[in-house]
């Protein structure tokens, strides 16, 4: 199997599948198809056997339009799974550089809403123009709601030039009625594929390669009217004929039933077959690919291929899966009928095919296949010993509801160690159930105390506490933690990476925004679960593991959120001090945003300048360019607070977002750094459009922090354009938030304007005869957040001229010799040992600590401080 990417994308599942030999060309079928592209969705429905995935595939191969394809099973219930491969099918349709852009968004589903994500696909999607086509098969596949939301979500915000095709058994698990009114859905059913006369006759002329016709034509008018134009039903009379049958017994027995479809492939399709093709039609049966090499595994036969190309020449319904035809599948109901054979009237053969089977997945590195088949086999243990190591890689592609799939499938009575048991209810905590994560929690902990004092009790205690804080994150039951936790936190010894070494942040940069950094809130608790939490980690030996640097760059942001910088500072050396976060980027970029926010708030843009330098020179060494964006956009606010407006214009302008857009969630830094530009520009009008399109997501997304700054917004761009009420109540809406969370940077760094904006709204407010307990609240806010402004209107503050901060390093030194002497880059480069890509950030830091700009610059502050003398 071809992998594309990682996680891995099976390319059979985002390919047509292959076209059979002799295949009945229907016009009129892929007319309708051409016909609907006009709407946004065409279905396909009805039952099995009616040709549905082949009329699809000959449409797709035949249109000449690009079609991205995704074959859907029952694997696929995962919506991070599902959209992944959706993203994936898409991305190998549409032209490289965007196909690639698509596929790193996928980052974004472990962390956020599949709605935030969707909004990023399709604001991806909206730039390209071309028609493009996304055939989604199988759909009664797949029963997972949050799934079936996410496609109406897609449909209604579907662009233009992107059309929808489904193929389903069922009806669609979402409404569709109001794009049938407006002519947006066309409806492909039952009677529609049903085969006429016409393609009855061309389908028994070519079904034998000798294109000798099998029946007469009065047989034929018979075998097509008695089946009802249903295909499986021609495909098992062809068969039956081609085995030496006449049509008359099949015909009477069949007519308007296609429920005795199984009798007859028993009766007059298996039974006909050699024994060898029956045991090698039985003991492939739990496959849902068929290749030599896997049904050699399963199977007693030494070479498979010739019995898959025997399968071929009987036309025992095989379906291709690529053009190829190196990988088959059976036909649905023929896969079906075989299953339930082999469970009824083989004791044991269904158990151990599919335990065959998850060997043969494990043995080459497919543990997803292996693990469904073991389970398939009822061998837990196997899949448990499989589960285990297998489940950190799984976590880190977010698919959540994968894992909690397979450890429901594995039977209450069976005998799983309190470990294991803990790893099921840390996802059942992921996914969101409090009530049963709870539950089982509370079993855990009574198993763990029933143990008698040992090292394992310790760390099985220590992950309890992990997953206990992870529930804490979600409902914020901060009592219930540190009722837990008091009496044995210090003695605990932290030992499952599963839990401590886990990437929380794949997308984010503020991890405070994270559900790790519960979207915003902070407060008292969150600070002193976080210093007991770190504390104990850091006792142990654990200060380099991912969670505990999580935990301190979260508190970290929080710090500076309440403007507590001195301890934000301090913070931020500890973790930089970590050698992991110099190589995970989901720390890395935030710290350093953090970083250049602090020089900001102390006038020190030259330093924060050269903070935003580090991080993109880490993130285009590791090719890590998703994060470029929101350094871009982090970069250009610095120049606005700055004044440099040009420069803004310039770093903005790369981010290529416009007043158009649909803005997503995901790149909310992004557009709100350009909101902001908009706002120095005196398009106001523009920008509060994009933030009324950004706010319900926000809401959505229940983000403190960006409801907060994005109210701070609308209510500084309403009042600069001479909306004075409903400015200052939209400022009061943002301080009752802010309020509950203690937020003061978020106002600070507005600058002047806020400063002036708070002013009014306490003098209003003061006026007022009588406010409500929440209107008291806001105003004793406002005049907290201006004690924490200059004592004067910040207004008439003069910036603080440039210092030197701190000594210059060895490097810095150097670099100031290579400059008297006259050295270009390149020679500085060779001098030091290092590329002219590091020479130019070294200098840029240079510069900054110096308060300079020039290479004669440096040289004068230089000497005026006496740098260079020997």
């Amino acid at each position: 199997m071809k992998l594309l990417t990682d996680p891995p994308i099976l390319k059979m599942k985002i390919s047509p599948p292959g076209l059979k030999k002799h295949l009945i060309h229907r016009d009129r079928l892929l007319r309708m198809l051409t016909a609907g592209q006009g709407g946004q969705l065409t279905t396909i429905i009805a039952p099995a056997g009616y040709g549905k995935s082949t009329l699809l595939a000959q449409w797709a191969y035949e249109a000449g339009k690009r079609c991205a394809w995704v074959s859907l099973d029952e694997r696929d219930n995962d919506p991070v799974r599902f959209w992944r491969y959706v993203t994936a099918a898409l991305g190998s349709a549409l032209p490289k550089q965007l196909g690639d852009r698509l596929l790193d968004h996928t980052h974004l589903l472990p962390g956020s809403s599949v709605e935030s994500f969707l909004d990023t696909l399709i604001s991806e999607l909206y730039e390209h123009h071309e028609p493009l086509h996304l055939i989604l098969e199988d759909l009664h596949s797949i029963h997972n709601a949050a799934i079936h939301e996410g496609i109406s979500y897609l449909i209604d915000y579907l662009p233009e030039h992107l059309h929808l095709l489904i193929s389903s058994r069922t009806e669609l698990p979402f409404p569709t009625i109001k794009g049938v009114i407006n002519h947006e859905i066309r409806h492909i059913g039952i009677k529609q594929l049903e085969f006429t006369l016409d393609e009855t006759e061309r389908f028994f002329h070519h079904v034998d390669d000798t294109g000798q016709p099998l029946l007469t034509p009065m047989q034929l008018d018979t075998v097509w009217s008695q089946s009802e134009g249903w295909i499986a039903g021609l495909q098992l009379a062809a068969v039956s004929l081609q085995n030496g049958m006449g049509p008359e017994p099949f015909m009477d027995d069949m007519r308007g039933n296609p429920s005795l479809l199984s009798k007859y492939l028993f009766q007059e399709v298996v039974s006909k077959q050699s024994s060898k093709v029956f045991s090698f039609l039985l003991q492939t049966a739990v496959l849902s690919e068929l290749h030599p090499q896997i049904c050699n595994a399963v199977t007693d036969f030494r070479d498979s291929r010739p019995m898959l190309e025997e399968l071929q020449k009987l036309n025992l319904f095989l379906v291709p899966l690529d053009e190829q035809h190196a990988w088959f599948r059976y036909h649905h109901l023929f896969s079906q009928f075989l299953l339930d054979l082999l469970q009824r009237e083989y004791d044991g053969e269904h158990a151990k095919r599919h335990r065959l089977a998850g060997q043969y997945y494990a043995a080459i590195g497919s543990m997803d296949e292996a693990i469904d088949h073991l389970l398939a086999a009822q061998d837990f243990e196997a899949a448990v010993n499989l589960l285990e190591p297998h489940m950190q890689s799984v976590l880190e592609r977010g698919e959540i509801a994968t894992l909690l799939k397979w450890f429901d499938r594995i039977p209450p009575q069976y005998p799983m160690t309190p470990e294991l048991s803990l790893a099921h209810a840390f996802i059942v905590v992921l996914t969101g159930d409090l009530i049963r994560s709870e539950r089982m929690l509370s079993r855990i902990e009574e198993a763990c105390a029933a143990l008698a004092p040992s090292d394992r009790r310790e760390k099985l205690q220590s992950s309890i506490l992990f997953v206990r804080s992870n529930l804490v994150f979600l409902n914020g039951d901060f009592a219930k933690w540190l009722a837990f936790s008091e009496g044995f936190l210090n003695n605990l010894m932290p030992d499952n990476p599963i839990y401590y070494q886990f990437d929380y942040n794949r997308r984010e940069p503020y991890v405070r925004r994270t559900p790790l950094g519960m979207k915003g809130a902070l407060s008292a608790d969150t600070e002193k679960i976080a210093h007991l939490f770190t504390g104990v980690l850091e006792s142990h030996g654990w200060d380099h593991s991912l969670m505990n640097l999580y935990v301190k760059q979260s508190l970290c942001e929080g710090y500076y959120e309440w403007n507590r910088l001195t301890e934000c500072r301090e913070l931020l050396v500890r973790i930089r001090n970590a050698p992991p976060a110099e190589d995970t980027m989901g720390l890395l970029v935030p710290l350093h945003i953090t970083e250049a926010k602090l020089y900001a708030a102390e006038d020190k843009f030259h330093l924060a300048h050269y903070a935003l330098d580090e991080a993109q020179a880490a993130v285009l060494s590791g090719r890590s360019n998703l994060w470029l964006p929101p350094l871009k956009a982090v970069r250009g606010l610095l120049y606005l607070r700055e004044g440099r407006i040009s420069e803004a214009r310039k770093e903005i302008s790369a981010l290529h977002v416009s007043v158009k857009d649909r803005p997503a969630y995901s790149r909310e830094t992004e557009y709100l750094a350009f909101i902001r530009l908009l706002g120095k520009q005196g398009r106001e009008a523009e920008a509060l459009h994009l933030l009324d399109l950004l706010k319900p997501q926000a809401e959505r997304e229940q983000q403190r922090s960006s409801i907060i700054e994005i109210t701070s917004l609308q209510a500084l761009l309403e009042h600069q354009r001479g909306q004075r009420r409903k400015s200052l109540q939209l400022l009061g809406h943002a301080l009752h938030v802010g309020a509950q969370n203690g937020y003061v940077r978020t106002f600070l760094d507005e600058g002047a304007d806020m400063y002036r904006l708070l002013k009014l709204y306490s003098n209003q407010a003061g006026q007022e005869d009588s406010l409500n307990s929440e209107a008291l609240q806001n105003l004793d806010y406002a005049r907290t957040l201006m004690e924490h402004f200059s004592l004067t209107d910040p207004s008439t503050a003069k910036p603080a001229m440039p210092v030197l901060p701190e000594g210059l390093n060895r490097n810095e030194m150097n670099l100031l010799r290579l400059i008297r002497q006259g050295a270009a880059n390149k020679q500085m480069a060779a001098a030091l040992g290092l590329s002219e890509g590091t020479i130019r950030v070294y200098l840029s830091r240079l510069y900054g600590k110096l308060g300079v700009t020039t290479r004669t610059q440096a040289l004068v502050k230089a000497q005026s401080l006496n740098l260079l003398e020997e």
